[in-house]
C-alpha cells in the first residue's frame, strides 16, 4: 500500500508501545499490539 502510494525508500523502524498509559493497554498487551514508525519519500 505504502509503494502503491508513490513512497520509495520504505523503512520499518522498531516496534514502539504506543498503548503504554492508555484505556485499552490491558487488551493491547494480550494481543501484542504495537505501533511500528515508517519513514519513506515521495518519488520524483
Amino acid at each position: 500500500m505504502i509503494r502503491a502510494a508513490g513512497l520509495v525508500d520504505v523503512e520499518l523502524g522498531p516496534p514502539v508501545d504506543t498503548f503504554a498509559g492508555a484505556s485499552g493497554e490491558d487488551k493491547a498487551r494480550r494481543f501484542g499490539t504495537y505501533g511500528y514508525p515508517i519513514r519513506a519519500r515521495k518519488s520524483g
